[in-house]
């Protein structure tokens, strides 16, 4: 068969990702999209439009429908989505267009964890112990109370983190199985649940596998998958520090071994679990019946383009090389960067991209560009950045090199962390496990803000030192000493007054500080301050009334601090707010007006980038609800105000 056009069932960095394969392979490009998430369209030859929202990237027959009014031979399922989908495999076998991937029969036994467990089971290969089948929560309670503390709970169908939850206390279990059922509802349309033993120091690792319709069936080694947070991968590396190469290839045998045993052909990736003191014991978690986020660093070390395998194998062609064929070269790691905030417990953050740089240094995988706009609708990833060197340190130095030259300013991100995260002197080491993220995570702070940015945000912010009469602007002018413009600045948690002298900018004063002499340019996408006899110079960009600076010392937001607010005379008491500290929808109200509730009772529940977040009472009082499920909120929009109760006593005389 020769393919000669290909729809991309995806959007973002993976559409644009296969986009470039396909174009090296003189094949014609297809994307679909959705309303107001454009930024993959140029990467690709044409584009149909698959409706208002993002469900259009579930719409099996819009999909269908797209491929064939476009001569389409074949669809790319990307990741997400469609991408495991066997109704879809079968949708594209009857309207007699090629699926890139796996037969429908494969995904069917390894899409669902249950059914993947036993079937792996059944051939002899070890599994994590934990629950059997479809069970009701009155079952799961039970097999929790069986195999005992530390559990997973997880949902049956997708992946990627979403719906899970660690339990370190029986008595949480039956709170723990609910959530992760509506979670595992609302986006995988499947509430089936798993709960399994959680390994004390845990160590993800993967092992790609690639068949082909002929029988033949290899590896490419396997990828590092320990780093994640909150059990979404966040770094990930190949080949693993902690695998020898006899437990390397004993891996990867059993994985071809388990691919084997459902007729698999495709990109796919077999998960293990094992522990970190005691690696020669792994167990089968599950098989990813696509490609994976992570496969450019198996790209790295191999010399393969898994894109291009992938078309080779659905256009009828043999594997292209032989295991014995196949070697590692070197080392590689890949960075996701997230739309999220470090220092706000990695809540998702959103807005318009000001400026979008990427490093010249590494291979970076994006659709992200200068103007983008980041919502809640989609996965927080915004970009991954891959480096690739000859031993594992370098590859580390070289990924920190090319996070301190990726800028994107606009939206908050994870960058500044993953800097951190690479030069951590225990990830260096190697001995990492899936626990290890989360305590770096809260121990993180960002990066200190320098005299010289308060003085650049505070010019961002000013906009008027630009001509005009004396009349004109905020310059200070008049009769005798000039006054200061004043600014009352926020950076992360932090305040600073700064005053401005002149126009163009002679002197600054930070906060009780004398002023100093001080001068400051700024150009498109530029800022150079002269401050206590040093020049320092920055990436600039100013959003409504935000400013934003990059360095490769760090990234900082500011705004104009609100003035500190007072106590109503009410008797409400302002830490009695909750408000919504991401863009998102409001998934659960758990108590109506008038409700009385205690500190920590959860109040609301808000879904931002396919995750949930539970907001809870921060003080004990009567509830006033401000919204309703499925509201679209802001960032710091009032969604609930708890009243304090009154004590009667009080004020009494």
């Amino acid at each position: 068969m020769t393919v000669h056009n290909v729809l991309i069932a995806n959007r973002g960095e993976i559409a644009v990702r296969i986009a470039s394969t396909l174009r090296a392979m003189g094949i014609g490009s297809i994307a679909v999209y959705t309303d107001g998430d454009t930024d993959h369209l140029g990467a690709c030859d044409t584009a149909v439009r698959l409706g208002s929202d993002s469900s259009g990237y579930l719409d099996i027959d819009a999909i269908v429908s797209a491929a064939k009014q476009t001569g389409a031979d074949a669809i790319h399922p990307g990741y997400g989505f469609v991408s495991e989908n066997a109704d879809f495999v079968r949708a594209c076998q009857a309207a007699g267009i090629t699926f890139i991937g796996p037969p429908a029969e494969a995904m069917d036994a390894m899409g669902d964890k249950i059914r993947a467990k036993d079937t792996v089971a059944a051939a002899g290969e070890p599994v994590v112990p934990g629950s059997v089948g479809a069970l009701a929560d009155t079952e799961l309670v039970a097999v929790a109370e069986r195999i005992g503390t530390p559990l997973i709970i997880k949902p049956s169908a997708g992946g990627g983190g979403k719906g899970m939850r660690v339990v370190h206390d029986l008595s949480d279990v039956r709170e723990a199985l609910v959530a992760a059922r509506r979670e595992a509802t609302a986006i995988f349309g499947d509430d089936t649940l798993l709960v399994e033993r959680y390994l004390a120091r845990p160590r993800h690792i993967e092992v790609q596998v690639f068949g082909d319709t002929y029988g033949n069936i290899v590896h490419l080694g396997e990828r590092e998958c320990s780093l994640q947070r909150r059990h979404q991968k966040v770094i990930e590396e190949a080949p693993s520090p902690l695998l020898t190469p006899e437990l390397r290839a004993a891996m990867g045998q059993t994985a071809c071994q388990i691919a084997r045993s459902v007729g698999y052909f495709g990109a796919g990736t077999v998960e293990f679990i094992l522990d970190g003191d005691a690696p020669e014991s792994y167990y089968f978690m599950e098989m990813n019946t696509r490609l994976q986020v992570e496969h450019p660093v198996t790209e790295m070390v191999t010399g393969i383009d898994l894109v291009q395998w992938q078309i080779l194998v659905a256009a009828g062609e043999r594997l292209p090389l032989t295991q014995e064929q196949i070697s590692l070269s070197g080392h590689a790691i890949e960075a996701r960067v997230y739309a999220e905030d470090p220092a706000r417990e990695f809540l998702p953050t959103g807005g318009t991209v000001a400026l979008a740089h990427f490093s010249d240094s590494a291979r970076t995988d994006t659709a992200l560009t200068t103007g983008s706009v980041v919502g809640s609708r989609f996965d927080p990833m915004l970009a991954k950045v891959i480096v690739h060197a000859a031993d594992r340190d370098t590859a580390l130095a070289d990924a920190d090199r090319a996070l301190a030259e990726t800028r994107i300013l606009g939206v908050g991100t994870n960058i500044d962390f993953l800097r951190a995260l690479v030069t951590n002197p225990v990830v260096i080491s190697g001995d990492i496990d899936t626990t290890l993220l989360d305590k770096i995570a809260s121990e993180y702070h960002p990066p200190v803000t320098p005299p010289w940015v308060w003085v650049a945000a505070s010019v961002l912010l000013d906009g008027e030192s630009v001509g005009g009469t004396l009349w004109d602007g905020k310059s200070g002018w008049r009769v005798g000493e000039h006054a200061p413009r004043s600014y009352r600045l926020r950076i992360g948690e932090s305040t600073e007054l700064v005053r401005l002298w002149g126009d163009p900018v002679a002197e600054v004063g930070i906060g009780d500080g004398e002023p100093v002499r001080g001068k400051v340019h700024c150009a498109t996408g530029h800022v150079s301050v002269e401050f206590a006899g040093q020049l320092h110079c920055a990436d600039a960009a100013r959003t409504d009334a935000a400013a934003w600076i990059a360095t490769e010392d760090g990234t900082w937001h500011a705004d104009i601090a609100p003035e500190p607010r007072l106590r109503h005379l009410d008797g409400e008491d302002e830490d009695g707010e909750i408000r919504s500290s991401m863009p998102g929808v409001v998934r659960v109200v758990s108590v109506s007006t008038g409700t009385v509730v205690e500190r920590e009772d959860p109040v609301l529940v808000v879904e931002a980038m396919k995750m949930e977040h539970t907001l809870r009472a921060p003080i004990a009082g009567t509830v006033t609800v401000s919204v309703a499920v499925g509201d679209q909120v802001a960032v710091d929009q009032l969604l609930a105000t708890i009243h304090p109760t009154t004590n009667p006593e009080e004020g009494s005389s």
